[in-house]
């Protein structure tokens, strides 16, 4: 029964939905104001009390790197120039967490990018935060995945309730175990129309995972169009020999896989920064004139 100290963030997505922007800059570095995706999710994981943080990135994600590296020129001139809030904002980025990066040599898939991260997980339990969900809850929804998992000690799903509208849109968990929260997966249904189910249980990609999840990424066959694995198959091979649990997470959700979804995340939190957000309600009702 480990503690969960290690976290993987798959990154090594081609984002054409954002095409121009992220031909050149990869959309896990967009800002949220002035705050990459990126540095967000590793946050979140800071806050779960993760320590070792690996990030999967393919040949285009440079930036990601050399964002949580050291600058010595950058560093130098904000030292000279006695702007020392920047300079100690610039120096805890390559301190913040030990950050190590697995390359994909091609865009396969969220199973192959998790499988790759094997030998470095070891027999750990870890935490898995993808790109597209942006958060904003005074307890962050990784912490809480890790208490549900501190209470089962089996895999854990992050699941919020979804539209009925968009049922079709998503992953959807049955259960017939309720405790507390925290809840058994019955069965997993791929994209359901909201006639084919009762539940409105959607899965969110942020997750809890113990270790014999490869065993079952390695089991798993391609079965879909593009000849990929899902994780999501996994999880199924997984549940008919174990148990896994999803918990109804407390948040506010932004999904900036959608350019509107990353638009309301951005006007969300410039609208809680007290140096902002005057001037921006100020901007948004002379446009409303």
């Amino acid at each position: 029964m480990k503690k969960v100290t290690k976290c993987v963030i798959p990154a090594a997505w081609m984002w054409t939905r954002f095409l121009p922007a992220t031909k050149a800059l990869p959309k896990e570095m967009f800002p949220i104001i002035d705050k990459p995706v990126m540095q967000m999710l590793v946050e979140e994981a800071i806050s779960a009390w993760c320590t070792d943080i690996i990030i999967v990135t393919w040949r285009s994600k440079r930036a990601i790197e050399d964002h949580f590296d050291s600058n010595f020129e950058l560093e130098e001139r904000l030292d000279k120039s006695w702007k020392f809030d920047y300079l100690k904002t610039v120096k805890w980025l390559n301190s913040m967490a030990n950050i190590v990066y697995v390359r994909q040599p091609y865009p396969k898939g969220d199973w192959e990018a998790i499988l790759r991260t094997k030998n470095l997980i070891w027999d750990e339990p870890f935490l898995v935060l993808f790109w597209d969900d942006i958060i904003d809850n005074e307890v962050s929804a990784a912490k809480q995945l890790v208490d549900a998992y501190e209470k089962t000690w089996t895999p854990v799903i992050c699941s919020f309730q979804v539209p009925e509208d968009r049922v079709s849109n998503y992953w959807i968990l049955e259960t017939d175990t309720p405790n507390d929260e925290i809840f058994k997966v019955k069965k997993f249904l791929e994209k359901p129309k909201a006639s084919e189910t009762k539940s409105r249980n959607g899965n969110i990609w942020k997750y809890v995972l113990t270790p014999d999840i490869f065993e079952y990424l390695e089991m798993s066959t391609p079965i879909w169009w593009d000849g990929e694995t899902r994780l999501i198959d996994a999880f199924e091979l997984l549940r008919q020999e174990k148990s896994i649990h999803w918990v109804k997470v407390k948040w506010t959700r932004y999904d900036t896989w959608s350019k509107i979804g990353f638009l309301k995340a951005c006007i969300s939190f410039w609208l809680k920064r007290d140096d902002l957000k005057d001037e921006l309600k100020s901007f948004i009702k002379w446009l409303d004139m």
